[in-house]
């Protein structure tokens, strides 16, 4: 039974994709080159590196001729654009891709550098890193992909190597020599009053000891503290900072900043800090400026940008700006909305408020300085006559002061232009989400892979973004295109050394190529 239906089987079609015989030997061998199709986007990243001018970047090529050779800087950028493009950002997991995967195998001419040497390529190049994604502009820039007039910036979080647990500020510290110092009285006490127990006295010093220790660490946390003037430490990560991600939620993180042109939602310019949003709104229009060579655009940012000495830098670099209005915080409203402060129509000319009664507040035109500005203080005698005092003001001794800041114009310039553009300020989302959703979502890069300080953890982001154009540009103009590009600047500086008559070999060329080219990288 069993073999007539084995020789039933035998007569039946295949149906199943048949593999081939691993121990097969072939006639003609393939080429590493022929296993990796013309198409593959790995030949781009090959090109891009190739036309990049390493040395003016700030990598370093010149390496002492005594020792062991290394890796040239273009391998293993090279390397890490493969890596960041598919999704591997950890030196370890890119080392076990040197050995298996087959395309980097190719990209890399089958070398296999440890996590050691890729791990210190990232850690040591972060304003190099920064200037290959510059050029990743100029390739958009070429391709006609950024318009130039309206962009958007906004920050995101990304978490740190370093948990809450290892991140102190004042109140913290406190609190836990607090606790250890409760611990330690009542340790002492029965330690006092112990008589006999041996075993017990023994327990309590070792407990005793344990504490101290505690307590003498959290003291020298405090003191760094102190000593380095900033609000919190941390202890894995120096540079980050425990930061509200949304709500009431917090994690320790960086906060990257991030400005995206609006033609085809391409970055522009990112910038790694650990502070708020509120003081990055005027450099980062400094730094749009620098890049796209000109003011003659408009930027939209969130509620968070809404500060009015960043209004008054945006005022000075001519950029216009639509910074979302933020509510009125309860502590500034009136017991009726009707009687806000902004409800009160201000002078210019005779410098003075009327508020929704008619009665004027005026100054007497001395500034007093706040805490980060100047402002004049807007009062008058008539709210202690005033029927609908009450419903103006909690204050019953005073009547309503209002306090007007040096920058209130631009704030208030902001405010009308907001009104009358709201079609254009609706973008702003649509505009700079776009890139945080892909490479956080889609990605999976929710995170600082580095640690040990922001100079590398601003490497890591630069990658990211470089990984991120480059994905972006191959998608709209397409394989070809790019490519044809960037052979052509290959083939323009080829014929520039046939025509002065020498010969050179491969590596030589690329050497030469990057040296002439320079600054001038992306030639039109």
């Amino acid at each position: 039974m069993f073999i007539s239906n084995l020789e039933e089987t035998k007569l039946k079609p295949m149906k199943f994709i048949p593999g081939t015989n691993r121990k097969q030997i072939n006639l003609f061998p393939v080429s590493l080159d022929e296993s990796i199709e013309q198409d593959n986007e790995v030949r781009l990243i090959d090109l891009f590196v190739d036309i990049l001018p390493l040395d003016k970047y700030g990598f370093k090529e010149d390496f002492s001729e005594n020792g062991r050779p290394c890796y040239h800087p273009g391998v293993l950028l090279k390397l890490y654009i493969y890596g960041y493009m598919n999704k591997v950002r950890s030196s370890r997991g890119l080392e076990k891709e040197c050995k298996r995967n087959i395309e980097l195998m190719w990209l890399l001419e089958q070398r296999q550098p440890d996590h050691n040497t890729i791990s210190n390529f990232r850690r040591d190049n972060r304003k190099a890193i920064s200037k290959v994604f510059r050029a990743t502009v100029k390739i958009a820039k070429h391709f006609n992909l950024i318009g130039g007039k309206l962009i958007a910036g906004d920050s995101t979080k990304y978490r740190a190597q370093n948990s809450k647990k290892n991140n102190y500020n004042k109140s913290k510290i406190n609190r836990h020599i607090e606790y250890i110092d409760k611990k330690l009285t009542a340790y002492n006490e029965e330690l006092s009053k112990n008589d006999g127990d041996k075993e017990r006295k023994l327990e309590l010093k070792t407990q005793i000891n344990k504490q101290e220790k505690h307590r003498d660490k959290y003291k020298k946390i405090e003191k760094k503290i102190r000593d380095s003037g900033q609000e919190q430490i941390s202890t894995s990560d120096t540079d980050s900072r425990q930061m509200i991600i949304r709500n009431n939620i917090t994690e320790v993180a960086y906060n990257v900043q991030a400005t995206v042109d609006s033609k085809n939602n391409l970055p522009i310019d990112y910038k790694v800090t650990n502070n708020n949003d509120s003081k990055a709104m005027g450099n980062m229009l400094q730094r749009a400026k620098s890049i796209l060579r000109s003011n003659d655009f408009t930027a939209l940012y969130d509620k968070g940008y809404h500060t009015g000495s960043e209004f008054k830098t945006a005022h000075n670099l001519g950029v216009e700006v639509l910074v979302a209005v933020p509510g009125i915080p309860s502590s500034s409203q009136a017991p009726d909305p009707k009687y806000n402060v902004a409800n009160f129509v201000y002078d210019t000319e005779n410098d003075c408020y009327m508020c929704p009664e008619g009665k004027i507040l005026t100054t007497t035109g001395t500034w007093l300085k706040g805490k980060n500005y100047r402002f004049k203080q807007y009062k008058t005698k008539a709210c202690k006559k005033c029927a609908k005092s009450h419903l103006c003001t909690r204050s019953k001794k005073n009547g309503k002061l209002i306090q007007r800041s040096e920058y209130s114009p631009f704030i208030e310039k902001n405010k009308q232009k907001i009104e009358n553009n709201k079609d254009i300020y609706r973008r702003r989302q649509t505009i700079v989400e776009h890139p945080f959703g892909t490479i956080k979502r889609q990605w999976g890069f929710s995170y600082i892979m580095t640690k040990q300080g922001i100079e590398r953890a601003a490497a890591d982001v630069g990658l990211i973004f470089i990984a991120y154009n480059m994905r972006r540009i191959i998608n709209i103009v397409g394989y070809k295109a790019l490519r044809d590009y960037m052979q052509s600047i290959l083939i323009y500086f080829l014929r520039i050394f046939e025509e002065i008559g020498f010969i050179f070999r491969r590596n030589k060329l690329k050497k030469l190529i990057r040296k002439f080219s320079a600054d001038r990288l992306l030639f039109t």
